[in-house]
């Protein structure tokens, strides 16, 4: 990782915006998403038996939601009810949050900048698990996926650019911390900044292909950044 440019993300950042799912809850670890995949899949084939054949062959819930589009809006509903009622079920039993997160989300917080979570899961999950391990008073926004419109999640930059209005901050004066391309994908739409973090060996190429401003290993890194000691 170069600490310099990571240094120079920071100094232009007015808002931090954090990915939830990785960069601050690992939300499957206690309960496996693979499982919950299932448990969408059965709920598309009492919809919609051939839709529900295909999503018996995925094993993510949020490609589950995604396929959830093929069969109109009553499916739409379905999955998006369940998949919220099992990822707020999942972040209780998820553990602790990430190494180095909450330094990074207080960091953020002391530092005087905006700060934000914005995610893919629903605002509830992310809600549920700030409140559980008290860390809501850090965060200044939670803006999940839009309900019911799968099709606006990242990397599609609606979320971001509804983050930046809610904390009144031009989005390229905002910087995003995720861990997937998508992210990554999303604050280049959305005209913001992004540090990618490789929680997995393979994600490091990967983030910095998709063209994220700097890559780093340890959540702890950006906390050390953003009280000006990096």
């Amino acid at each position: 990782m170069d600490g310099s440019k990571l240094s120079e993300v920071i100094g232009a950042t007015e808002g931090v915006l954090f990915d939830f799912d990785g960069p601050i809850c690992d939300v499957f670890a206690g309960r496996p998403a693979t499982g919950v995949a299932r448990e969408l899949a059965e709920v598309v084939a009492g919809h919609d038996p051939t839709l529900g054949g295909k999503a018996h062959g995925v094993d993510d819930p949020m490609e589950i939601l995604r396929l959830s589009m093929q069969g109109g809006e009553l499916v739409i509903r379905a999955i998006e009810e369940a998949l919220t009622k099992a990822e707020v079920s999942a972040v209780k039993v998820a553990g602790p949050p990430i190494p180095g997160a909450v330094a990074a989300l207080e960091a953020a917080h002391s530092s005087g900048r905006r700060v934000a979570v914005v995610s893919n899961n629903s605002t509830a999950c992310v809600q549920a698990f700030l409140m559980l391990h008290g860390l809501r008073h850090l965060v200044h926004e939670v803006v999940g996926r839009a309900a019911y419109r799968p099709d606006l999640m990242k990397p599609e930059p609606h979320s971001l650019l509804l983050t930046a209005v809610q904390l009144r901050i031009s989005p390229n004066h905002c910087t995003l911390i995720g861990d997937s391309v998508t992210d990554v994908e999303a604050a280049r739409a959305a005209g913001a900044m992004s540090i990618g973090f490789a929680n997995k060996q393979h994600k490091e190429l990967a983030l910095a292909e998709a063209g994220a401003d700097v890559v780093v290993t340890d959540m702890a890194r950006v906390a050390v950044a953003l009280v000006g000691e990096d």
